[in-house]
């Protein structure tokens, strides 16, 4: 009997060993992970994650938009533009998984060319930081209403949340890192809704505000404004620079099914907090002149109300945690750059982390964020101007990464299949179609927002 026990016991203690033994720290934080509701990789935190990347400060400026063009125009674009970024998710993550390569540089290079790869990477790069820098002027904004002061006092702010708050934010690893601040800040926007919401029901629909004139503008508006509409919604639902990562965090095996269900999700409450605020909006501050550059400058006359301070203080801590979703295809883009210039590809041992070492790769992170928080902070103290800041980027950079590169690699993944390819292919005809229409918004879009910046 004795020696049963102590060979159960032995049973044990081996089995026990073995367990920890082949179950690594990673390993292990995977199960917990996969335990975990709300874990890394899971379809809705990385929804929210992604619609985190676009609610932020596209919904402060697209009442601006809805005053001068009315409510059904921004309505419809807006609807347009859910149903293309969807569309423009889902190729994205398609060709992500059938190359595996998880970044716009690395699928650049394996369909095309490292030029090509280059372009789209600077362009991506581009984005985010006028995306970032859009945040620190967001940050700026709330700093002067909250807090009146002059301008020198507004930079050494917007300088100090800069490199105080987001630089090591823009230090996590991983993308879906920021999930649960990700849920956060969509509440906080919500209670955004909810205080213009209370501003209207104080002070009632605005005098200037009529039937006519919601539903389709006061009336003044030009093409450059129906086209700087269409530009602020590029960039509202402009996510798509953080897709291939998102797509390689998914918990499962990656998947186009996982990808859609994601763009779905986090579309749909981009759409309903976006139409929330610029028909509260319009409604609550007027139309025309009426709007301010943000809905910031619209609460300052009732910034002493305590709801709405907090309002606006929950709007900086919401667009300064997008700000490490911005920064990672920065990162990833000066990566690419760094192991063309040594002759490396994504898939070379010489490339993966191992060989630079830990410390050395994590200050090269370091390197990396500090440059790109600086050129942000720089960015956001020379322009003041959200509204065209948000315009030109829209049409420059986000019009391109959305609705231009995601078709062109459906095409070029599909030509490498010769003997089936066909340029009257259902697939292949929606693709040009899609690129058609970016190079379009690309095109006049661009033209579009210069000529206000210009003074034209």
């Amino acid at each position: 009997m004795a020696l049963e026990t102590k060979a159960v016991s032995v049973d044990l203690e081996s089995s026990v060993s073995e367990a920890s033994t082949t179950d690594s720290p990673i390993k292990a934080s995977e199960k917990f992970q996969r335990q975990s509701s709300f874990r890394r990789g899971g379809v809705i935190p990385t929804a929210i994650c992604l619609s985190k990347a676009t609610i932020s400060v596209g919904v402060l400026s697209m009442s601006v938009h809805a005053a001068e063009v009315g409510a059904l125009y921004q309505l419809a674009c807006l609807m347009l533009g859910g149903v293309l970024t969807v569309l423009s998710i889902r190729m994205i993550s398609v060709a992500s998984i059938e190359t595996k390569k998880w970044s716009f540089e690395d699928v650049c290079e394996e369909l095309f060319h490292p030029v090509m790869a280059i372009v789209t990477g600077f362009m991506n790069a581009c984005v985010c930081l006028g995306s970032a820098a859009g945040y620190l002027i967001v940050c700026g904004q709330v700093f002067v209403v909250v807090f009146p002061t002059d301008d020198a006092t507004r930079n050494l702010f917007v300088v100090s949340v800069g490199i105080f708050v987001c630089c090591p934010m823009a230090l996590a690893r991983h993308v879906g890192f920021t999930r649960h601040l990700a849920a956060m800040t969509v509440g906080a926007l919500i209670l955004l809704v909810i205080v213009v919401a209370w501003y209207m029901g104080e002070h009632r629909i605005d005098e200037s505000v009529t039937t006519e004139s919601f539903l389709l503008g006061p009336g003044e508006a030009t093409f450059v404004a129906y086209m700087n509409s269409i530009n602020n919604m590029i960039f509202a639902y402009n996510n798509q620079f953080n897709v291939p990562q998102l797509t390689r965090e998914l918990t499962h095996e990656p998947s186009r099914d996982g990808m859609t269900k994601v763009a779905i999700l986090s579309t749909s409450v981009t759409f309903l907090l976006y139409a929330l605020v610029f028909l509260l909006s319009v409604l609550a501050f007027g139309v025309a002149e009426n709007q301010k550059d943000s809905l910031i400058l619209d609460l300052m006359p009732v910034r002493e109300e305590i709801h709405v301070r907090i309002s606006l203080m929950a709007v900086m801590f919401s667009v300064l945690t997008c700000f490490q979703l911005h920064i990672y295809p920065i990162q990833q883009f000066l990566a690419y750059l760094v192991r063309k210039a040594r002759g490396c590809s994504s898939d070379d041992e010489k490339a993966d982390v191992v060989y630079f070492g830990r410390s050395l790769t994590r200050w090269y992170d370091i390197f990396c964020a500090l440059g790109s928080v600086c050129l942000v902070v720089l960015i956001a103290v020379v322009i003041t101007s959200l509204r065209a800041m948000l315009d030109f980027i829209g049409a420059f950079g986000a019009a391109y990464i959305s609705f231009m590169v995601p078709p062109m690699w459906i095409i070029a993944l599909r030509r490498k299949d010769e003997k089936n390819f066909s340029w009257f292919s259902r697939e292949i005809l929606f693709s040009v179609s899609f690129l058609a229409l970016g190079l379009f918004l690309f095109v006049f879009g661009t033209y579009s927002a210069i000529l206000p910046i210009l003074g034209l």
